[in-house]
C-alpha cells in the first residue's frame, strides 16, 4: 500500500480503485476529479432500491429540509468496515439535529446480493440508520460512483455539496456535516468531534507496517498466484505449493476449482498459503452451496498463531466459517514482520474470495 496516493484517497475498493492501487498521485487526482459530482448536483432518486432496511422507502423530495449523508458500502469491504464506527457515531450524534444517514448497500460478490446475508450484516454490525439495498447497482450508476466506501454530503435543498472516497478525512467530513446543519438553521450543535473507539475488524489499519495489498483469489482479478503450473479456470485440479513463497505471493494445495470470483475446495484439508507483511490478515470466506459450517485451522510460520490470532480464530488456530463474510484471521503484535500464513479447510465445498490486510 506504499504509493503516491494521499492517505485519504488510497484506501478504497472498487472499479477505479483497482487502478489507483498501483497508480501515482497524478492518476489518483485525475480519477477523483472525474468522479466528482458537478457543483450543486441534485440528490439522485433511490426509487430503484430493491428493498429498504430500517426505514420505509425514502425519496429526495421527502428529504428536503434535512441534511443527508449517503454512504456506498458492501459488507465484506475492509475499507468500509473501518469507516463504520464514524458513520454510526455521526448518525447517532446528529440525528436530533436533522441529519439523515442512508447506507446504500451495493454488492461486490455474488453472495452479497442475498438479502438474508445483508440483513444479517446490518444486525451484526449494529447499523440502525436506513439502508437502501442496491443489488442491481442502479443507485450506484445514478451517482456515477466507483468506490467502496464513498460518502456524499447533501444539503437541506437537496444538492450534493461534498464527497469523499475511501478511508480518512474523518475530521473534515464531520465538520462538513456540522456546517451543513448550521446552514440549514440548526442551532446548539456540539462542535466537538465525535469520540470513536474502534475495535476488532473495525480498528484502523497499521498503515506504517502495511506492505501487502488486497488480492482476489478468483481468476478474474487474482495476482501473484504461485502454485506450479498456474491456474486452470473453472476446472477441478490438484494444486501444490512451491517450497518458498515471496512476500505477497499465494498458492493452493489439494483439490480446488478456481472460479471467476472464488476458489472452491474439492477435497478435505485443502490449503491456501500466503506470505504477507501487515499487522492484520483477513479473508472473505463462505461455507459454500450447502451452507453447513466449515471448520478450519490457521498456521503461522508452521506453528500455532498464539497471541497473533485474529478475532475469528483462537490461539490454537481453530475457527469456523458459519456465514459468507470477512474473517479476521491474524492480528500480529509488534514488531510486524513477514509471516507465512496457511489456512486449512477441513471439509470440501468451502469458498475463498479475497485476502485483505490492515
Amino acid at each position: 500500500m506504499k504509493n503516491g496516493i494521499d492517505t485519504a484517497r488510497r484506501h478504497v475498493s472498487g472499479v477505479v480503485a483497482l487502478t489507483l492501487a498501483t497508480a501515482g498521485t497524478g492518476l489518483a487526482n485525475a480519477a477523483n476529479a472525474l468522479m466528482r459530482p458537478p457543483p450543486g448536483a441534485e440528490l439522485p432518486s433511490f426509487d430503484q432500491a430493491s428493498v429498504w432496511l430500517n426505514s420505509p422507502p425514502l425519496a429526495p423530495q421527502a428529504l428536503r429540509g434535512k441534511v443527508v449523508l449517503v454512504q456506498f458500502w458492501t459488507y465484506t469491504c475492509i475499507n468500509w468496515l473501518r469507516t463504520l464506527p464514524y458513520v454510526r457515531a455521526w448518525a447517532s450524534k446528529y440525528r436530533e439535529h436533522g441529519l439523515v444517514v442512508i447506507g446504500v448497500h451495493t454488492p461486490e460478490f455474488g453472495f452479497e446480493r442475498d438479502i438474508v446475508n445483508v440483513r444479517r450484516a446490518v444486525k451484526d454490525m449494529r447499523i440502525d440508520y436506513p439502508v437502501a439495498v442496491d443489488s442491481d447497482r442502479a443507485i450506484w450508476r445514478a451517482f456515477g460512483n466507483a468506490y467502496w466506501p464513498a460518502l456524499y454530503f447533501i444539503d437541506a435543498r437537496g444538492q450534493i455539496r461534498h464527497h469523499t472516497f475511501g478511508e480518512g478525512d474523518y475530521g473534515e467530513s464531520e465538520r462538513v456535516l456540522q456546517d451543513l446543519l448550521a446552514e440549514s438553521g440548526k442551532a446548539g450543535l456540539d462542535r466537538q468531534l465525535a469520540r470513536i473507539t474502534a475495535q476488532g475488524i473495525e480498528a484502523a489499519a497499521d498503515w506504517d507496517d502495511l506492505h501487502s495489498p488486497e488480492n482476489y483469489l478468483g481468476y478474474e482479478r487474482t495476482r501473484n498466484f504461485a502454485s506450479p503450473g498456474g491456474a486452470v479456470p473453472d476446472t477441478p485440479r490438484v494444486y501444490s505449493a512451491p517450497s518458498e513463497l515471496s512476500v505477497n505471493e499465494w498458492a493452493l494445495s489439494g483439490g480446488w476449482s478456481m472460479g471467476r470470483q472464488p476458489v472452491v475446495s474439492n477435497t478435505p484439508n485443502g490449503r491456501i498459503a500466503c506470505r504477507f507483511h501487515a499487522r492484520d490478515l483477513h479473508m472473505v470466506l463462505g461455507p459454500g452451496s450447502d451452507v453447513a459450517p466449515v471448520r478450519f485451522r490457521v498456521v503461522l510460520d508452521g506453528g500455532l498463531p498464539g497471541a497473533s490470532h485474529g478475532v475469528d480464530v483462537d490461539g490454537q488456530g481453530n475457527g469456523t466459517i458459519a456465514a459468507s463474510r470477512l474473517y479476521q484471521l491474524v492480528r500480529q503484535a509488534p514488531p510486524i514482520v513477514d509471516r507465512l500464513f496457511t489456512i486449512e479447510l477441513l471439509r470440501p465445498g468451502a469458498e475463498a474470495f479475497a485476502f485483505t490486510f490492515g
